[in-house]
């Protein structure tokens, strides 16, 4: 039985809503976020990324960072930037990317959910990380950022969301990145009973993307069950409607191979073909490989492959990481090593071949998929770090849960 419940929601007035609502803090730097904010100047990034209105160098994780995020979200208010909904409701939140549109529900989740394991993760956290997403919160007493969260897609569940969004959306704006954002406030006491009551027939979420957030979120409310602070600001999307990008990885040097000798000890371990042009894998268990300024597919052996009745042993990223950046690369470490980079399929394999260009390697791979990762949070193991990558990000400043 999943909690998930409508909020009374601080949000922008639904004109203002394109200009405030904003891409996650955790996407840009400080460089891009000013850019960013100054042609929108009550953008949400001036309360999750508060380094733009600092000094230049100014730490995120400083005491000053988290004081100029409070009063910049306190001015938000008071000048009528962000405003109080009278009631609860659920958000109806669609995106529209190349063409293909995911619709999920933007509510509140429950940390008394996550710490029973009805919110089921799959990756490790940084507890520095953590950390500063718990300072944030705690400074502002509100969830910006929503949590991404999936679920077996539910007959029930995707009639009433369907009946919301046949007309016209409150919020439609198309983002400088060229994606859709649609939102339909849900009021209605009957429709809100009737999704509260559907979600409860659910056995579990799963978060896609922002384990730090959840985390956070729910060591704040460990203690707080059924009350505001108990809660956190998420968005449910269906698994039938979610696609995982590829996150791809570069190997900054050869660790003392040459190109020649690196492809010797790879060719024990997979068939090599060369490609005439860029190519990503198609497959599992295959891999598109830049070296010495060509491409090359590579395809695992029998021998090499992993034990399929191992859920984790057997993701492309793991095979990887114990068939070729351990052993070959000496990268036995991906979360701390500084000779890798890891790159979110959406930039490309052009971005691959750029940043393996002065002497590294790079490694184009396969998508995980959903059923894999729901697999794997079922079993209570967790995926090597950067195994998926979710496009379109959610949109932070939509709506803001306080507590």
């Amino acid at each position: 039985m999943v909690d998930f419940r409508a909020l009374r929601a601080l949000r922008p007035k639904n004109e203002e809503a394109a200009q405030i609502a904003a891409v996650p803090y955790d996407v840009v730097d400080t460089a891009e976020a000013r850019a960013l904010v100054a042609s929108a100047p009550h953008s949400i990034l001036r309360v999750t990324r508060p380094d733009v209105d600092l000094p230049d160098g100014a730490s995120l994780y400083a005491p000053a960072a988290y004081a100029q995020a409070k009063a910049t979200f306190e001015a938000m208010i008071a000048e009528g930037a962000l405003v109080q909904d009278p009631s609860p409701a659920f958000f109806a939140y669609a995106q529209t990317m190349d063409n293909r549109r995911q619709v999920g529900l933007m509510g509140l989740a429950s940390a008394a959910d996550y710490w029973a394991d009805k919110i089921k993760k799959h990756e490790f956290t940084r507890p520095q990380k953590e950390d500063d997403r718990m300072r944030h919160i705690e400074a502002l007493g509100a969830h910006l950022g929503p949590v991404f969260l999936a679920y077996r897609a539910q007959p029930q569940i995707s009639a009433l969301i369907d009946a919301v969004i046949a007309p016209p959306a409150e919020v439609d704006f198309i983002a400088p990145d060229g994606v859709r954002h649609e939102v339909w406030p849900i009021r209605e006491a009957a429709q809100i009973e009737a999704l509260e009551g559907a979600f409860a027939q659910l056995d579990a979420l799963y978060i896609a993307d922002g384990h730090h957030r959840a985390a956070a979120a729910s060591r704040i409310g460990r203690d707080h069950p059924n009350t505001p602070r108990g809660q956190f600001l998420a968005v449910a999307f269906p698994d039938d409607q979610l696609k995982i990008l590829p996150y791809n990885r570069v190997v900054l040097d050869l660790n003392g191979h040459t190109p020649e000798g690196l492809k010797a000890a790879l060719a024990a371990i997979f068939e090599i073909t060369p490609l005439t042009e860029a190519t990503a894998p198609t497959a599992r268990q295959r891999f598109s490989m830049y070296l010495d300024g060509a491409w090359s597919a590579l395809a695992l052996k029998p021998e090499a492959a992993p034990d399929p009745t191992d859920p984790v042993a057997s993701l492309d990223v793991s095979v990887l990481q114990s068939r070729v950046l351990g052993p070959l690369l000496g990268i036995d470490d991906p979360r701390r090593s500084e000779r890798i980079d890891f790159v979110g399929g959406i930039r490309g394999l052009a971005e691959l071949a750029r940043r393996a260009a002065a002497g590294g390697v790079a490694f184009a791979l396969y998508p995980t998929s959903l059923a894999e990762l729901m697999a794997i949070a079922d079993s209570g193991e967790v995926m090597p770090p950067k195994s998926t990558w979710f496009e379109p990000k959610l949109r932070t400043g939509l709506a803001i849960s306080r507590f």
